[in-house]
C-alpha cells in the first residue's frame, strides 16, 4: 500500500502559500511580494518531486508496473498510456519544465513563466492524488 500524506501535505501547503500570494498581492511591499513569490516557487519543486516519486511507487505497487521509470517526463508518459493523467501530457511535460527550469538557475522570466502554471498544477495534481489515493482532495 502506497503512503499518500507526504504529497497530499505538500499540496495542501502549495495551495495554501498560492492562494497567500494571490489574496495579498496589494498589501505587501515588492521585496515581500517576491519573498512570497520565491517561496511558493520553491513549495511548487517540493510538491512536484512528492507527486512523481508518489506516482512511480502507485505505478509499481499498485499497477504492478515494475519497469516504471524512475524520471518524472517518462513516467508522466507512462501514466498517460495508462489513463490516469487528468489533463493532456503537454501539461505535465511544462510543469516538468518547469521544474527543471527554476531549479537550476535562477531567472525572473523563469520564475514567472512557473508562477503561471501553478494554479493548474494544483489542480491536476489533486484530480492525480484523488485517483492515485482513493481520497477526496481537501
Amino acid at each position: 500500500m502506497v503512503n499518500y500524506d507526504h504529497l497530499h501535505k505538500s499540496l495542501l501547503h502549495l495551495a495554501r502559500q498560492q492562494e497567500n500570494l494571490v489574496d495579498t498581492a496589494t498589501d505587501r511591499s515588492q521585496l515581500d511580494q517576491e519573498a512570497v513569490a520565491e517561496s511558493v516557487i520553491h513549495i511548487f519543486e517540493t510538491c512536484y518531486d512528492c507527486l512523481w516519486k508518489a506516482l512511480r511507487r502507485h505505478l509499481v505497487k499498485e499497477l504492478g508496473q515494475a519497469g516504471a521509470p524512475a524520471s518524472p517526463k517518462p513516467l508522466f508518459r507512462l501514466t498517460n498510456e495508462n489513463g490516469m493523467l487528468p489533463s493532456p501530457i503537454e501539461k505535465w511535460l511544462a510543469y516538468a519544465d518547469a521544474r527543471i527550469n527554476t531549479a537550476h538557475d535562477y531567472n525572473e522570466d523563469k520564475a514567472r513563466s512557473c508562477l503561471a502554471l501553478i494554479e493548474d498544477f494544483i489542480i491536476d495534481a489533486a484530480a492525480l492524488y484523488e485517483k492515485m489515493s482513493g481520497q477526496k482532495w481537501q
